[in-house]
């Protein structure tokens, strides 16, 4: 199973200016090595067969005719294999020199792509050697074979629907309206570039955010091959700086001054489905206009995966990026909150706060709203209501994190409220049933919107996206609120921005909100075991680092369960053994499933992310689908 993942390769080999024997061989000697390491691609640097650098001696018949002979060779060697192999040859077409790509597999050249914009200035004079591509479609003799010549090809593979391939040409990249845009509307998921772009200062960082870029807008994946070692350096520096891209992540890229091979993964299924979903353009009857599709037989996978897939894929990783992605989700919380107590005339925000984490989130980013407004924080009534589970060290911190923000405290106790009303519904007090526990979260509810109503104020919720997902909230409970602030924050980003806040906020409640941080995520429904929290959440419904990771592969990318049963279990395998993922997926989309029916009446809430649950926006699904198809994928 290849789980649509495609192997790839990105070669820059030592090369002699004008010795095509050398650069034969070490090209054959590369594709041996890129095909036993499992590349289903291998793509090599431009006119590498010759070199770049011959100047005039592309004017030279003898140099034309040895590349064409270096490049029968390096198509007979590809015999018995389905490595598709791209070089960069000279090649003559209706009398004229053109600057090409050329395609091969299993001892057969497919297509011939010809470069479409050369470079006239500074230290390039293409146009001095090579005649420009007239974007038209037609065949050329070469290699003793008659093969498709132009610029609009797309190889693709008969056994593996989405590995679709097409080319383009150094400066073609860096182009207003380069081939890539058509290849990609045309159905090309792989973009590749043989190049021989020279390097001087600071320019490896603008073809990177280039290539990572351009597979970003075209959502594409992205394989830069550049020249390297052996060069002319009369009067430039070349640095084979090989870049493997996938939809604006770099997934591999070699050192500068390094030849050799990179290899990655390339997922075309996501690519093919991400398009399929944005359909922004990319399934034009009019771009396809004037491709020929050209079909070949893939490698298989070997399943071996050397790109890394992050266990926290919604948190960027550590140090200053993560500090500018906590900063801006947390405004744009606090703008959200903002805008809606403007709008409805709310004079308090009321908060329930529990010593957890979502809480103390939910009163960082009120605290936030009201600076914003230039409110006194005195306004915001921060209610603590202790119950039958609640522990010493969750009520203390509630208050002294209350306190040090100047909001309003409000402790009301509930336990006799609740007894009160199993005695209504005649419920036993010392049977710890769902309805013990649902009784407390409804009883807190119904204290904040009622605190709400006497202080002119709206209801702030707590509630956050892991939460929802897995439908862990008492209905018209805390699942219920004016305005969810968390509503679009997974369980895993959450720490990460009230540790950012505690960092920031040090002189004002650092140490408590570290405090926080190292409370057991718990709902305290259940009385507490020698004053220490007993209920809790994850040894119930299951890690929610799992969670978050099930979540962003099912909800954002669409993977399969059995994809993302895979790509778990090498992910966690430093943590979970197999089955215990297992356990956990299975429970994740039994629990998805069956809760849809409390995130089809969520409150409103911002998205801060790339994915949300709110019915009125990113998801929409009806409360009684079936989950069995997505179980039985996991058995």
């Amino acid at each position: 199973m290849h789980y649509g993942f495609v192997k790839v390769c990105s070669a820059t080999v030592p090369v002699k200016v004008a010795d095509v024997e050398y650069n034969t061989e070490n090209i054959i000697k590369a594709i041996k090595e890129s095909t036993e390491n499992g590349s289903m691609l291998t793509v090599f640097p431009e006119l590498c067969v010759c070199g770049y650098t011959c100047g005039d001696l592309f004017n030279q018949r003898l140099l034309i005719e040895k590349s064409e002979e270096g490049l029968n060779k390096i198509v007979r060697s590809t015999a018995g294999t389905n490595n598709l192999i791209f070089v960069g040859v000279p090649v003559i077409y209706g009398g004229k020199l053109y600057n090409c790509a050329v395609a091969v597999s299993g001892a057969k050249i497919l297509g011939v792509i010809p470069k479409t914009y050369l470079p006239n200035y500074g230290e390039f004079y293409e146009r001095r050697n090579f005649a420009v591509a007239d974007g038209e479609n037609s065949e050329v003799l070469l290699c003793g074979q008659s093969v498709p010549f132009g610029t609009k090809l797309v190889f693709s593979a008969k056994n593996f629907k989405d590995f679709t391939v097409s080319a383009e040409i150094c400066e073609d990249l860096w182009a207003p309206l380069s081939p890539s845009v058509g290849h990609s509307v045309a159905g090309a998921n792989i973009i590749v570039n043989l190049s021989c772009s020279d390097e001087i200062a600071g320019k490896c960082n603008y073809r990177r955010d280039l290539v990572r870029m351009q597979s970003a807008k075209l959502i594409c994946g992205y394989i830069y091959t550049d020249a390297g070692d052996g060069e002319s350096t009369t009067d430039m520096a070349f640095a084979g700086h090989n870049i493997i891209s996938e939809n604006g992540t770099v997934l591999a890229e070699s050192k500068l001054f390094d030849n050799g091979l990179i290899y990655s993964e390339i997922d075309v299924e996501m690519l093919a489905d991400e398009k399929r979903r944005t359909a922004s353009g990319f399934f034009s009857e009019i771009g396809k206009k004037g491709y020929s599709v050209i079909e070949f037989t893939a490698g298989e996978f070997d399943g071996k995966l050397s790109r890394e897939f992050p266990k926290f894929p919604f948190v960027p990783d550590k140090g200053e990026k993560l500090s500018e992605r906590a900063e801006i989700i947390l405004s744009i919380q606090a703008k959200g909150l903002e805008k809606r107590l403007i709008h409805t005339g709310a004079k308090t925000a009321v908060i329930g706060i529990s010593g957890g984490l979502d809480s103390a989130l939910a009163l960082l980013v009120a605290y936030r709203a009201f600076g914003y407004m230039g409110k006194d924080a005195k306004d915001i009534i921060a209610v603590t209501m202790p119950g039958f589970g609640t522990t010493d060290k969750t009520k203390n911190n509630s208050v002294k994190l209350i306190e040090a923000l100047g909001a309003t405290c409000k402790i009301v106790p509930i336990a006799d409220s609740v007894n009160l009303h199993f005695n209504d519904i005649g419920h036993d007090k010392d049977k710890y049933d769902v309805t013990y526990e649902n009784a407390q979260a409804r009883m807190r509810t119904l204290i904040l919107m009622d605190i709400a109503n006497q202080t002119g104020g709206l209801v702030i919720g707590t509630g956050d996206l892991s939460e929802l997902a897995l439908g862990w909230a008492t209905y018209n409970g805390d699942h219920m609120s004016m305005y969810g602030v968390n509503s679009s924050v997974p369980k895993t980003l959450v720490k990460h921005l009230i540790a950012y806040e505690a960092e920031r906020l040090k002189d004002v409640c650092g140490d408590i909100l570290k405090d926080i941080l190292d409370t057991e995520i718990s709902p305290e429904l259940l009385p507490p075991e020698n004053g220490k929290i007993s209920q809790k959440t994850e040894d119930i419904v299951g890690p929610y680092i799992l969670h978050d990771f099930f979540l962003y592969y099912a909800v954002r990318k669409g993977f399969k369960p059995e994809k993302i049963l895979w790509l778990a279990k090498k992910t966690f395998k430093d943590y979970y053994d197999g089955k215990t993922v297992e356990k956990w997926l299975k429970n994740f989309y039994k629990r998805f499933f069956a809760q849809q029916f409390k995130r089809s009446c969520v409150p409103d809430g911002v998205k801060v992310g790339s994915v949300a649950l709110s019915p009125r926006g990113d998801w929409r699904m009806p409360s009684d689908a079936v989950s069995d198809l997505w179980i039985n994928n996991i058995d």
